[in-house]
């Protein structure tokens, strides 16, 4: 790692407790500012912790670069579940070609890479000072849980972008990411992709022993029951079925599936009873044009929207039987959707983001119950308990569809029901590209209504192909010179 991703502003708004406070602490280089200004009592240790919170979507420097809710949309465009209509504006069409991920010099390529090592270095900060705060140690545990769930989730997440994926039946000595778990200006060689996911899970599992009890001031928060949800997640990547299923089931454990009205009110309000986790925007801290909503929702007055509004994959939706509530939230024929005047609509339109205003204000789901019980049922099937995984798919299905009847599928046909259900359900929010990866699958977008023209003729990746690994950003490889880049 670089002495780049040490001279990063700790902006961290005071929103303790979900505070709409417009007062900031004073911010500086993490190198300059001495760490004991945050951590010289608890309101500035909480005010780190939420500065990691607000950065999940506050603006970058480029509209395509507007926190998580970017990343996620280019998870998605990596994949084939999600479709660009028309070129638009340009934003994500490269990215949607493959070709961004894969251009050292791309913006976008940097932004992701240095985004989630910004968060590793706040949180970082807070594993290293929190301990010397003179307050209730249970407090302090609870922030210092969530520092480490971050670590763990912004692993997660650079471990399958940059490396290699996980493969239970191998040694994983393949090379992943550098591990910085201190802040330090030494610049760092690559860990293998085992070393990353023992990091992963030892900070995870410290995480979980911090928040022990603890069930969130809000749901921008993380939460027990949102660091049991990465703990599924991580194990569900390492294709430990056992794990997955476990946390899985204790992650949902008495959060409810939100009603069919519910689902047709355009997924943007994180009070909605199945919301786990989700960045929670209020007025004064819009992001315009580079909001999650500016350019996947289908009526906010852009012109990424107006121009380029996204799509299902045909093929997928006509998968879904007719009483489906999911069904509702696309538009096959581009009738009945609210596009700002002058879009357009075409055939397969989602309609599933809305947002609430003629803003582009939107909180953005990172994780929900509906998420959890697709773990269950699927690391279920994988484990052979048939009745276990129809028992878990059967509770979410029955909610969305109330003709739905559980199913008698076994084997490898429940498996891949399982699997049809989480890509109609999870649907924008961003794990195409990471479930076709860790399950070693091919992209195929072949037999839909992506085109060539749109795609520049980037229908297929075989399964193993180079191109399913990021690039290292080349202003870090030239200012580090023990990372190792991946095959051109």
């Amino acid at each position: 790692m670089t002495k780049k991703l040490l001279y990063i502003l700790i902006a961290v708004p005071v929103l303790i407790f979900s505070s709409c406070s417009k007062d900031y602490l004073d911010t500086n280089p993490t190198d300059a500012y001495p760490s004991g200004a945050v951590f010289s009592n608890i309101a500035g240790a909480w005010s780190a912790i939420n500065g990691i919170h607000r950065s999940l979507y506050i603006q970058y420097d480029n509209q395509d670069q507007g926190g998580q809710g970017s990343i996620m949309l280019n998870n998605d465009m990596l994949g084939d579940d999600l479709v660009m209509t028309a070129a638009g504006n340009g934003w994500f069409n490269s990215q949607y070609q493959w070709v961004t991920h894969r251009t050292t010099s791309a913006t976008f390529l940097k932004y992701t890479y240095y985004f989630y090592y910004k968060i590793i270095a706040n949180a970082n900060m807070i594993i290293d000072n929190i301990d010397a705060v003179d307050a209730d140690p249970a407090e302090k545990a609870i922030i210092k849980g969530q520092a480490f769930a971050y670590r763990a989730w912004s692993y997660w997440n650079l471990v399958q972008m940059y490396g290699k994926r996980f493969d239970a039946n191998g040694n994983n000595s393949q090379l992943g990411i550098p591990l910085v778990l201190t802040n330090t200006v030494e610049p760092l060689p690559r860990s293998t992709v085992a070393q990353v996911y023992t990091q992963i899970n030892k900070d995870i599992d410290a995480a979980l022993t911090g928040l022990a009890g603890y069930a969130g001031d809000n749901r921008s928060h993380i939460s027990e029951a949102v660091a049991k949800g990465f703990k599924a997640r991580i194990a569900l990547t390492q294709q430990d079925w056992a794990t997955a299923a476990q946390f899985a089931a204790e992650a949902r454990a008495g959060v409810a599936l939100m009603s069919n009205a519910d689902y047709l009110k355009g997924f943007n309000d994180y009070n909605n009873a199945e919301w786990m986790w989700g960045s929670h925007q209020i007025s004064e801290q819009t992001t315009y044009f580079y909001s999650f909503f500016a350019f996947i929702s289908a009526n906010f007055n852009s012109s990424a929207i107006r121009t380029n509004p996204k799509a299902i994959n045909s093929t997928l939706y006509e998968t879904m039987s007719a009483t489906d509530v999911r069904r509702l939230v696309f538009s096959p024929d581009g009738k009945n959707v609210p596009v700002p005047s002058g879009g357009i609509s075409p055939a397969y339109i989602n309609k599933k983001f809305l947002t609430a205003t003629s803003s582009s204000i939107g909180d953005v789901p990172m994780m929900r119950a509906a998420e959890m019980y697709l773990i269950e049922a699927e690391a279920k099937a994988r484990l052979n308990d048939n009745a276990g995984a129809a028992d878990a798919l059967y509770t979410l299905m029955v909610n969305r569809d109330p003709n739905y009847t559980k199913s008698t599928n076994t084997g490898d046909a429940l498996l891949q029901e399982i699997l049809r259900h989480r890509r109609i359900e999870l649907w924008g929010e961003g794990f195409r590209f990471y479930d076709l990866k860790r399950m070693n699958q091919a992209l195929d977008r072949t037999g839909s209504n992506h085109t060539t023209t749109l795609t520049n003729g980037l229908m297929q990746v075989p399964a193993g192909d180079i191109r399913w690994e990021f690039l290292f950003p080349q202003d870090e490889i030239n200012a580090n010179g023990n990372i190792i880049q991946n095959d051109l």
